[in-house]
């Protein structure tokens, strides 16, 4: 009776043995305790904020004619090389001047220089968003500088552990050296897999924060959804992040929906100096889990207290195909919607360092490497009907 009830555990011991390494890791032990104690999980599961489908929804076909339509698919890569900053590495050897600079190294990945400390937030330095080396979205554009070159960095923050925001070569490289790592319940598991000790992880609850030099790190909500394996059990946490210093604050979106809960997000902890939000990779098939350039406004100004105020810059576009929509539409979109409401927002080339204070880059710098973007937004806000009618 004990050997033949032994034998699953073996075998369960056995396939964990033989999962590939960019899957991560499950939360065991202490961990899963500390998740099913969680307030936003129930029913074994994590919860969003507000109902949420997280997987495509409509027609499979009409998914997959929109996809891989053949003028739709060159519509979704740049036309030429994408530029990268060429000065980064001598550009980010100077202090900032105002004391917060950011720098954009492509989709969701962002340096921030902050009250003398630096933060990285999910960093991707992989070739591709794969738990494969030889398959899935492959860069459409280089890193900027090399991992090493970016210095020192007190924290790297995770957003959540999607393929394209936590990143295991990535992860292994910074593993080595000191630094600090902020992520949501249940994403240790993963980092700890990938050699990074259980003393270097911070890793929080919605709403609980730590402190790390003279920063303090929330994790925040955020309406998504997680996963790296085969099985999609919801045990990590997704967020959004907050991080205030002793003069600056800014918020990092990670993948969200648009939900109410940004009001109150900017109530507890704003208004920011600059907020960094996804505003790519969206889809009528997934209007849930991902926001348009339209929703990543509005949820700027929710944070802002509804007001025009600091600095959008938007992530989550440009590096990877991952929607259908066309490659530059999110920065012509974003750039359009910024301008009708007065709101600044940076538009920088990938590795070009800035400081909210400052000079901010503003130009369309994907025209000279993209078709034309028709602005179908606009047509969409045409057929919608007046107020009162």
């Amino acid at each position: 009776m004990s050997s033949r009830a032994g034998i699953p555990h073996q075998l369960r011991s056995r396939l964990r043995s033989l999962r590939p390494a960019g899957f991560g890791a499950d939360a065991t032990g202490e961990r899963m305790e500390r998740i099913r104690r969680s307030p936003n999980f129930a029913d074994g599961a994590f919860r969003n904020p507000v109902g949420t489908k997280h997987r495509p929804s409509g027609s499979t076909m009409e998914f997959a004619k929109t996809y891989f339509e053949k003028e739709a698919r060159a519509r979704r890569a740049p036309a030429g090389a994408v530029p990268v900053h060429p000065t980064t590495v001598a550009d980010l050897a100077r202090p900032p001047a105002t004391g917060l600079r950011l720098t954009w190294t492509g989709h969701s990945s962002v340096l921030v220089e902050m009250d003398g400390h630096r933060v990285l937030f999910d960093p991707v330095w992989g070739e591709r968003c794969s738990p494969f080396s030889f398959a899935g979205p492959r860069r459409l554009h280089p890193v900027p500088l090399p991992l090493a070159a970016l210095g020192p960095v007190d924290v790297v923050v995770i957003s959540h552990d999607h393929y394209d925001h936590l990143d295991l070569p990535t992860i292994r490289a910074l593993a080595s050296t000191d630094t600090l790592f902020a992520v949501p319940l249940g994403v240790g598991a993963h980092l700890e897999r990938w050699g990074v000790p259980a003393s270097r992880l911070r890793e929080l609850d919605w709403n609980e924060s730590t402190e790390i030099g003279g920063l303090r790190l929330t994790a925040t909500p955020a309406r998504h959804f997680c996963g790296r394996g085969v099985r999609n059990q919801q045990h990590s946490l997704w967020a959004s992040w907050v991080v205030t210093g002793p003069e600056h604050r800014v918020y990092h979106s990670g993948d969200t929906g648009y939900f109410e809960g940004f009001r109150d997000i900017g109530a507890a902890h704003g208004p920011f100096d600059a907020t960094m939000i996804q505003i790519g990779a969206y889809s009528d098939f997934w209007p849930d889990i991902h926001m348009t350039p339209a929703e990543g406004l509005r949820a700027h100004l929710d944070l802002q207290g509804s007001q025009p105020h600091g600095v959008l810059l938007p992530i989550h576009w440009g590096t990877f195909n991952l929607a259908p929509h066309a490659w530059a539409e999110p920065g012509e979109w974003t750039r359009d919607a910024a301008e009708e409401a007065g709101q600044t927002v940076a538009l920088p080339v990938p590795g070009q360092p800035f400081e909210p204070a400052g000079t901010v880059p503003d130009g369309p710098w994907w025209r000279a490497v993209s078709e034309p973007v028709a602005p179908r937004w606009r047509r969409a806000e045409a057929s919608e009907p007046a107020a009162g009618l």
